[in-house]
This record gives structure tokens, sequence and C-alpha cells, in this order.
């Protein structure tokens, strides 16, 4: 089956709305028409450029999706500094990354919120990107397949095969984000090929061979093109190299399907 590479900038709390507005026009000017043709691509700014984003992408007519960095899961109430899912629904926003290790790892969030996430992004008809990945300790302990999967089983809990068809799935091993290293092409097939092996076996061939996975971790344009080349990988969730639009514009071409 197919799947359309999607690749997601995720911006972090990095640039402000004048500066997103100046890195989407850019970055318009400089990705070839016809890449959108054969890539999907996501921005995820800081929430306060959101709507500046958004408008600027609607008006334009800009083939990108606009995307956020997080949610909680409640519609409303009394959690603040929170987002709710149908504030970003309003906005028009298609793809909401949940799980990030950074939130993981700093915030604390459990795989029990990530799972809660997951159905308050699918129940506001926006498409999560769950998040998944080991520790440098964990990898050198082997246990890389046992604490993604871990994470992948708690993550779907109650979410149905034809949802979990349509979400997409981010590896990002968590040694690799920011660092510099990143997964061979070679390992991060061998994971993203059990991710998705472990989703058939708990929800068929059919959501199996639909979800999109993505690898995270220190993408740049000078590795796009070998990850992407990966028959489970999909797509990728890029970091640092997203606030460049020349990097993240050539990362993007070197990203579509030959």
């Amino acid at each position: 089956m197919t799947r359309t590479p999607l690749i997601s900038g995720n911006w972090k709390m990095n640039l402000n709305h004048f500066e997103a507005i100046q890195v989407v026009q850019k970055l318009h000017y400089l990705v070839p028409k016809e890449t959108f043709e054969a890539v999907d691509v996501s921005i995820h700014p800081p929430f306060t450029d959101i709507r500046s984003v958004q408008t600027l992408i609607e008006s334009e007519d800009l083939a990108f999706s606009i995307g956020a960095q997080h949610c909680h899961f409640e519609d409303t109430g009394a959690f603040t500094g929170e987002v709710s899912p149908a504030f970003l629904q309003k906005l028009n926003v298609e793809y909401v990354i949940c799980g990030h290790s950074e939130r993981r790892e700093l915030f604390g969030e459990t795989d029990e919120m990530v799972n809660a996430k997951v159905l308050a992004i699918l129940k506001h008809s926006m498409t999560p990107i769950m998040c998944c990945g080991e520790t440098l300790e964990e990898r050198e302990a082997g246990e890389t397949t046992s604490k993604v999967l871990g994470q992948i089983e708690a993550g779907l809990a109650g979410v149905s095969n034809d949802q979990i068809a349509s979400l997409v799935i981010a590896y990002e091993p968590i040694w690799a984000i920011g660092t510099g290293k990143t997964a061979t092409a070679d390992d991060a097939q061998t994971v993203c090929a059990e991710i998705r092996a472990k989703v058939r076996e708990s929800a068929g061939d059919a959501a199996a061979d639909a979800v999109r996975i993505q690898y995270g971790g220190s993408v740049k344009a000078a590795n796009a093109a070998e990850l992407m080349a990966q028959p489970d990988i999909d797509g990728a969730l890029v970091g640092g190299a997203s606030l460049d639009p020349d990097e993240f514009a050539r990362l993007i071409q070197f990203s579509a399907p030959e």
C-alpha cells in the first residue's frame, strides 16, 4: 500500500508569530509546487502563533497543514496554562503531537495521559501524531522493543481499528533528539517495522497498512532521503532543522518518493 509521507515541523518554543509568518512564506517559496503532490507537510508552531499561521495558510491557499504541539485531554476546566483540543479544532488544526519525549521526560506525561489525549484529539476530528521512543540507557540495556511497543499498546487503548488506520505514530528515540545523533536508517527501519507489526497484531492488516509511521531524531536534509527510502518509514517529525526554511525545504524535497 502506498502511504503519502508526512513531514512535520515541530518548532517547539521557538519563533514568535511575526517570525513564524516569515518562515512559512519563505518555505512556500522554496518548495516546488510538484513536491506537495507527493509529500504532506504539517507545521506545528507555538500556540501563540497558530492563529497567525492559520490565517496565512488559508488566505494564501498554501499547501501546508496547521498543527499543534500539545493539548489537554479535557475540553474545558480549571487547567491553568493548558489548551483544549476543542479550541484547536476551531483553529482548523489538523495534526496534534502527543506524547512527545520532552512532554514525557520534562513534564511527567504518562502513557495513560497520552492515551487520553489521543482519544480527545480523535474526538475533535483531528489526527494525533503519537510519539514513542526509548532513552539511551534503555537502548543500551536492549529494552528498545519492550519500551516502544509498551508505549504503543498503552497509547492506542480504546482506539478503534479504523481510527488507528488514520493516525500517525512517530518513533523518536530520546537519545537522538537535539543531540546530533541519528539512528541509522536500518535501525530506524527495524523499530518502525516492529511498530507496524504491533499494529497489525492488535488492529489488523488494514490498520497496519494504512497507519503512517514517522521517524524523529536529528533528521536533516542530509539523511532524509535514506530514512524515507525505508519501507516502514512514512515521514519525519523534524525539530531544529524545521526552523531554517532553506534546510527544511531541502529536507521536504529529499523526502519525496522517487
